[in-house]
């Protein structure tokens, strides 16, 4: 098959279902459910890195300048008399970077520097993840560093790295909205003891300046396992253009292959943006 062709990713055209070549066997990720959530985490304590409080009880206003979300925990339990069900428990670490207006020492208002806290946020859903326990064991890339732990070898012996093939968690995550911050008394409970036997004292202390957020999160939840798909296959997938790159002998012949940004001088108007007039009776 020449160059000219050479089917490249794309849209098919029906010329193109002639140059099938062969079925494929691939090893991939199939999503057996997933589901879409959006979540409105209301007054949502902030735990500063800092110590703040002194920020917290003389500030006049507060106010997100960031929103992150860096982290994402998730474990799956079976669903009882359910099969092929589970249930899906998901933690979400998001960073926020607020900043204080307060009055300094001459009554000036001023705004501090921006500081960095962290709001935890829990849900659980139910997906199908189907059934299937099996062991799977795949051999290790001799450069991996971390030794490998098997029963009766020495290293070096050619072991392969045990894992099952339970289905796997797979979250995607949109940067979260700040929807409102602000300084509100929260009662605090106080403890005594350890962890495994600790009792209340004065259940209730305070209440105490905290600063709360409300962020809206939309995210994707999905149970994925890894299957064997035959799938129909053009050819390898060549590279069909040259790289681009910028060198200090041609910056200006790269800058001309970029486009004038238009929309930058002219921001879009309302009737631009898909979605924007369906709310215009709201």
């Amino acid at each position: 098959m020449g160059v000219k062709d050479q089917v490249v990713p794309g849209l098919i055209g029906g010329e193109d279902i002639c140059k099938l070549r062969e079925a494929v066997c691939v090893h991939v990720e199939k999503v057996y459910d997933n589901c879409r959530e959006k979540d409105c985490i209301e007054d949502a304590v902030v735990d500063f890195v800092d110590n703040v409080q002194d920020l917290i009880q003389n500030a006049v206003k507060v106010k997100t300048k960031d929103a992150e979300v860096v982290a994402v925990l998730a474990d799956l339990e079976d669903v009882p008399f359910k099969r092929g069900f589970f249930t899906v428990n998901v933690r979400y670490k998001i960073r926020v970077a607020c900043e204080f207006c307060y009055k300094d020492v001459t009554g000036n208002i001023v705004n501090s520097s921006p500081k960095i806290g962290y709001v935890w946020f829990s849900k659980t859903v139910i997906l199908f993840g189907s059934e299937g326990k099996v062991k799977i064991f795949k051999s290790v890339d001799p450069s991996n560093t971390v030794p490998l732990q098997c029963e009766g070898c020495n290293d070096g012996c050619g072991g392969l790295v045990e894992q099952d093939n339970l289905p796997i968690i797979k979250v995607e995550v949109a940067e979260p909205l700040v929807l409102n911050t602000r300084i509100k008394r929260v009662h605090e409970k106080r403890y005594c003891g350890n962890d495994e036997d600790r009792s209340e004292v004065n259940a209730f202390i305070g209440p105490q300046r905290r600063v709360v957020v409300t962020i809206g999160l939309f995210s994707i939840i999905k149970l994925v396992r890894l299957v064997q798909l035959l799938i129909p296959a053009f050819n390898f997938c060549y590279p069909n253009k040259d790289c681009v790159t910028s060198t200090d002998e041609n910056p200006c012949d790269i800058f001309d292959t970029i486009e004038f940004p238009l929309d930058q001088f002219f921001p879009p108007q309302k009737f631009d943006f898909p979605g924007a007039e369906d709310n215009r009776h709201c």
